[in-house]
């Protein structure tokens, strides 16, 4: 159930902002009304996170990623549209309602840190509690928490400046957490860190996410960081949001060629899973093709040893055991039930694939059998295979936080 809804946003800039959001809803565009002195940085932006979920916005500079974050808290007033939190109309609270919500419900960790120079390490951390009005003895061991979850425990009493970039963004982040705020809004909070660190940063993050599964709204301009990071991702231009999907979503079916051109240097390898290239498996005891080839029973599967993965095993982890298997690589859920399989001449294929995947079985399509037909077409028109009634083998543990460098490309030749 979504704990944040944005409904039909628009912020503008400049005289008039009212006519201006009529006009955008008669069809007038970005550039139109700012011949006439206005700025539509959001225009009709609707969203819907889910709790625990982490909710990436991307888009270039100017593309209104970061307007559009503050219009959720309420820094920005929306000129038109509803912000709901929980159930609750933020648009239509007051102002000292408002920092009410933001100051018990609602964090953010900004690019730049926003430490105070003049306060400690722990005295950063605690800030937001301090705002709150919590007692020092409790801010201080709340702080203190948080500060440790973040790995920055033994630095409580060091100066902002005595710190990395790489620290004082965790400073930023253990001040959040302290608080114990339902909702993250992330502004581009790793940017400013060198690659390496922002990796780190970003590893902690997800490692975070695993036990305190915060509601979470990041905004990035990386699409590598949006894709590690995001259950879902939003990819916004001239204000819009043109495509919301999971990261498979935007790199399988891009809703337009600029949503492309992001994409088009993506290690596809290491951000597509088993799960989204497998092929649905159905049961069967003995059957033969149209050609008179003889499918393989559960039995004979069973004696094969197939090789398992888990259904968020990303691509680059299927090489090994589909060229090793004789059999299609099972792929199962947490539970350890089977849900489909992948072949090896379907992973290849995948590589080859630009823009969209097309279905394509996990091995030979079972005709009649017995008299009856053994065959089960998916909506997606994928075939069956031959499985057992009960997964082969437990499964592998997957790892979709794996980095997309465009260089490291997997070749599939090797």
């Amino acid at each position: 159930m979504a704990r944040l809804q944005a409904e039909h946003l628009y912020k503008v800039f400049g005289r008039r902002p009212e006519d201006a959001v009529r006009k955008l809803e008669a069809g007038a565009d970005r550039e139109e009304l700012r011949a006439e002195g206005t700025t539509a940085a959001v225009i009709d932006a609707s969203i819907e996170v889910d709790e625990g979920q982490i909710f990436v916005v991307m888009g270039l500079s100017g593309s209104g990623k970061s307007t559009l974050l503050r219009t959720l808290n309420g820094l920005l007033e929306p000129t038109s549209g509803t912000v709901r939190f929980d159930g609750q109309d933020l648009t239509s609270l007051s102002d000292k309602e408002l920092r009410k919500v933001r100051s018990q419900k609602i964090s953010m960790v900004f690019q730049h840190f926003a430490l105070f120079p003049h306060r400690s390490v722990l005295e950063n951390a605690a800030y937001g509690l301090e705002v709150q009005g919590v007692p020092r003895a409790e801010r201080t061991a709340r702080a203190t928490e948080a500060l440790e979850l973040t790995g920055l425990k033994g630095w409580e009493k060091s100066w902002p400046d005595e710190l990395s970039g790489g620290m004082q963004q965790r400073v930023g982040l253990a001040r959040a957490l302290a608080t114990n705020a339902d909702l993250l809004l992330m502004d581009e909070s790793f940017s400013a860190l060198d690659p390496l660190i922002r990796r780190d940063m970003q590893d902690q993050l997800l490692e975070l996410q695993k036990s305190l599964k915060k509601t979470i709204v990041f905004i990035t301009h990386d699409l590598n960081e949006a894709m590690r990071l995001g259950d879902r991702i939003a990819v916004m231009r001239d204000g819009r949001i043109v495509q919301i999907g999971s990261a498979e979503d935007i790199l399988v079916t891009p809703a337009n060629d600029y949503v492309a051109s992001f994409t088009q240097d993506v290690d596809r390898t290491r951000v597509l899973t088993a799960g989204a290239i497998m092929a649905e498996v159905g049961t069967v005891l003995g059957a033969t093709t149209p050609e008179g080839k003889k499918l393989a029973t559960a039995a004979e599967f069973r004696a094969a040893a197939p090789a398992t993965v888990g259904v968020d095993t990303p691509l680059v982890e299927l090489f090994t055991p589909c060229s090793a298997s004789s059999v299609p690589v099972a792929v199962t859920d947490e539970q350890g039930a089977l849900v489909g399989a992948v072949t090896a001449e379907r992973l290849l294929a995948v590589l080859g694939e630009a823009a969209e995947l097309s279905p394509a079985p996990a091995g030979p399509a079972p005709a009649e059998a017995d008299g009856g037909t053994a065959t089960e077409t998916t909506p997606a028109e994928k075939t069956p295979v031959a499985k057992t009634s009960e997964p082969t083998s437990e499964p592998t543990s997957g790892n979709t936080s794996t980095d997309h460098d465009p260089e490291d490309k997997v070749n599939a030749g090797a």
